[in-house]
């Protein structure tokens, strides 16, 4: 006779009910879901930062909003996904700036090497009035630009010799985003310089297709780059900042509160996502070097000095005031 309290107690255990409020569960079944997508692995700094962006979202608004976290260039390439929230197919994605000059050219400024030389005195100027007239720049596409995460400093490896000069680089085929700055850039230093989609560039280092790639710390370790490239230089010869979007509709359809809760989850993933970034560098280092990586620090100063000549080309289409007023900050 107490089979079918224990099959009923099994039922309650297995649905989840034992323990949560009617009032939770039907919140839980309303959920709007909000898909956020991303080129990285799980376990890159967008990953880390987007699973607290997904808890926050949660708690701040009681479980009536889920964000959906699709990494691994899962819903598509960096272009894909902005089209694609452009467009309402997707509802969220964060990516990089280096893509985002077909659809907002201000955001270009970012993309002149050494630009930005301090990570903590340009998160003022990304974090205040100039980073959110970026931001809204992107309104005419019907994207609400959110908030600025990080990708971090980028850095060069290849397959062929370490890179302490300019002089290195030429002849490299160097995987390059596609962007004309960074084209440009690699270009002057003597390179040959290719774009290729981020989810391809594991295979083409591989088979020597590319000698090599420029990304942030965080991208080369989480990438497996250390697997198929011998040298690192640390060049840090672009800082590359990363925008949370939405799509302007989607946006529109929540709540007032969901739409604060929103915004307020995704400052402080921000924020919690450059810190686990600046934490973990000298590790990731420690652990691209026991892994076989020869690493080179190259004298930037010459670098510098180098890529002069992409500033004169870009100036009159990036805007000189833009320039100064991020080279001052």
């Amino acid at each position: 006779m107490k089979y079918p309290t224990i099959i009923m107690l099994g039922c309650l255990f297995a649905s989840g009910a034992i323990g949560r409020s009617d009032a939770v569960l039907a919140a839980e079944r309303k959920a709007k879901v909000l898909r956020i997508g991303h080129t990285l692995a799980e376990d890159s700094h967008y990953g880390v930062g987007l699973k607290k962006f997904a808890d926050l979202v949660k708690a701040k608004t009681d479980g009536t909003l889920h964000v959906e976290v699709s990494g691994n260039s899962k819903l598509g390439n960096e272009r894909d996904l902005i089209e694609g929230v452009s467009l309402g197919t997707i509802e969220m994605c964060l990516v990089s700036t280096g893509t985002i000059p077909s659809f907002s050219k201000e955001f270009m400024v970012f993309d002149l090497p050494f630009i930005v030389q301090d990570r903590k005195k340009i998160y003022r100027t990304l974090d205040g009035e100039t980073g959110r007239e970026m931001l809204d720049s992107l309104g005419g596409k019907g994207i609400k630009g959110m908030v600025f995460f990080e990708n971090g400093f980028r850095n060069i490896t290849d397959s062929r010799r370490p890179i302490n000069t300019p002089a290195d680089l030429a002849g490299l085929k160097i995987r390059v985003m596609e962007n004309p700055v960074h084209l440009e850039t690699f270009r002057v230093l003597g390179a040959n310089a290719s774009p290729m989609p981020f989810g391809e560039l594991f295979t083409a280092l591989q088979q020597k297709i590319m000698d090599g790639q420029e990304n942030p710390l965080f991208i080369i370790k989480t990438s497996r780059f250390h697997e198929v490239q011998k040298y690192l230089a640390l060049t840090e010869h672009v800082y590359s900042p990363a925008v949370m979007m939405i799509g302007n509709r989607v946006y529109a359809g929540l709540t007032g509160a969901q739409r604060k809760a929103l915004m307020d989850a995704a400052r402080e993933a921000r924020d919690f996502e450059r810190k686990f970034i600046i934490d973990n560098e000298n590790r990731i280092i420690a652990e691209l070097k026991r892994a076989g990586m020869v690493v080179t620090s190259p004298d930037k100063a010459v670098f510098r000095k180098a890529v002069e000549p992409v500033y004169r080309k870009f100036e009159a289409e990036i805007g000189k005031a833009l320039i100064d007023k991020v080279r001052d900050s």
